[in-house]
């Protein structure tokens, strides 16, 4: 089953702080909504080929992703 996460209003401020912290690599709109979301879920299992970014992003300002498709 899968659901939908909408980006609200309220999200902006946040997007805006995670790019402007990650400029360097740079995130872009995509990964700055699955650090929110990995926020809005509490946990950070991700399915994702982009190992690199993922490997620096932290979610709630510490926590680092646990990329799935490396456990594999």
């Amino acid at each position: 089953m899968f659901s939908v996460f909408n980006l609200e209003v309220y999200h902006t401020s946040r997007i805006s702080q995670l790019m402007e912290k990650y400029a360097d690599l740079p995130m872009d709109l995509a990964d700055a909504s699955l650090v929110i979301l990995a926020e809005h879920l509490g946990h950070g299992r991700i399915f994702s080929v982009d190992q690199r970014d993922f490997n620096t992003y932290r979610w709630k300002q510490n926590h680092p992703f646990e990329n799935l498709l490396i456990a594999l």
